[in-house]
């Protein structure tokens, strides 16, 4: 989430910021001052009607001790006791009213969490405003492949060379589901390793997390609750009364590691990977130049993840983007490097970079990897706060970048690499995983 502060300090600032991502929260940031206002206000009279409660707790002991003194001297107690009786019955009235303001401090509070959790992120300020009209291809690596044939869509690829069996895989699970076989379920397998070991190599952590995560993973990451429609839920889960959901992305369980925990600047920067079927309730337009495998229910990815200071955030982001285009440069493929709009990026990230592979039956470029930055957002979130070297609490920058997802690669090496007679050179990097195959040969 934000910082209120600066919702506080700089309203104006935000609403442009957000507009610039095409979303109009006013009304959101303005109900939010309100609301902050509000919850002041209520804490600071409940504090006074507490105070004032004490006081006369304090002034009926003096009063009692008063009546006793009197008692002994056989006095008269009454305006003693009208006293005592008029405190207990204001401290009574302080009690209910203090009780009151509480339980609408809890609903304020509520509300503002709420509100709060709706605002999306701020977009970086170099970002262009707008969606993907504004979007800037900062560069082109690879060349692209000539044919001196008619090319082959990866679906017909696919089919005639046995890597995939689409037809069972919609037998298996509806539409939107592929399977893969014999060789294609070696060359995804390959892939992954591939991935794997470049991570290992970089010094990065690899991590296998629960596919399936509670509600509040959903809410760090900030796809909760404005996307909690579009995940697949659990509807029996063991546990009671909880929300589980099967993982969009491996980012949603991996933002939540340190999820309420304090770290040490020495501790950081963490830098995780992690391997996950991604599993995504919507599959995309279907439209028809996207069939096949470019969108689906259920895909492989291998994600990249950092936790680091504020100060190393950009380094971060520079060093992830590297290391998405080196994964595709290494696999020989053709491939550009996009700049996103603010309205571009997704509702938790301040920039984001996509790393976009040419599809040649598609006539254009689908995105095999996003690289992002939250900034702080998501440790707000899910209050992940380190403890600087001068002993001072500051959130966490968390970061992701797809390392990569298979479902556009697949695709994109059997249509990239098809030559004339239907066959599909194998990318080098990938032939040890293969037994040192070369070529994929059509089914005879």
């Amino acid at each position: 989430m934000l910082d209120i502060m600066k919702i506080r300090l700089n309203p104006d600032e935000v609403k442009a910021g957000l507009k610039a991502k095409e979303v109009d929260c006013d009304a959101i940031v303005d109900r939010i001052l309100m609301l902050d206002k509000e919850i002041k206000a209520l804490k600071t009279s409940s504090e006074t009607k507490t105070a004032q409660k004490n006081k006369i707790s304090k002034e009926n002991g003096k009063l009692f001790g008063m009546k006793k003194g009197l008692e002994k001297k056989g006095e008269d107690t009454s305006a003693v006791d009208a006293q005592i009786e008029a405190n207990k019955a204001e401290s009574v009235r302080l009690d209910n009213a203090v009780a009151e303001e509480a339980a609408l401090l809890k609903e304020k509070t509520a509300e503002f969490r709420t509100c709060m959790l709706a605002l999306p992120n701020l977009p970086d300020a170099d970002l262009l405003p707008g969606g993907k009209e504004n979007n800037q291809p900062l560069r082109y690596i690879g060349e692209k492949h000539s044919f001196d044939f008619e090319p082959k869509h990866h679906v017909d690829l696919c089919t005639s060379l046995g890597l995939i069996d689409y037809e069972r895989g919609v037998k298996l699970a509806g539409s939107g589901n592929w399977m893969y076989t014999g060789m294609g379920a070696r060359l995804e397998w390959a892939l992954l390793n591939y991935f794997i070991d470049t991570h290992t190599a970089d010094g990065y952590d690899f991590i296998l997390p629960p596919h399936m995560l509670e509600y509040a993973c959903g809410e760090t990451a900030g796809q909760f609750p404005k996307f909690a429609d579009e995940v697949f839920k659990i509807a029996n889960h063991p546990t009671e009364g909880g929300i589980f959901y099967m993982l969009p992305t491996a980012e949603a369980a991996l933002a939540s590691v340190y999820r309420d925990e304090i770290l040490t600047e020495a501790d950081l920067p963490k830098k995780f990977f992690a391997y996950t079927p991604c599993f995504r309730r919507e599959a995309g337009s279907h439209r028809a130049d996207e069939r096949g495998m470019v969108r689906g229910h259920q895909f492989n990815k291998v994600e990249m993840f950092q936790f680091t200071t504020a100060e190393g955030s950009d380094a971060a982001f520079d060093e992830l983007v590297t290391k998405a285009e080196a994964l595709v440069a290494g696999l020989g493929l053709h491939f550009r490097t996009v700049k996103l709009a603010a309205g571009d990026c997704s509702a938790s990230m301040a920039r984001t970079y996509d790393i976009e592979i040419l599809i040649p039956s598609m006539n254009g470029y689908k995105e095999v990897s996003s690289v992002s930055n939250a900034r702080d957002y998501q440790a707000r979130r899910g209050n992940c706060r380190y403890r600087r070297a001068d002993g001072k609490l500051d959130f966490v920058h968390t970061l992701n970048g797809s390392g990569l997802a298979t479902s556009r690669i697949f695709p994109a090496i059997v249509e990239q690499n098809q030559r004339a007679d239907g066959s599909v050179v194998v990318p080098e990097v990938l032939r040890k995983y293969l037994g040192g195959i070369e070529v994929i040969e059509p089914k005879k």
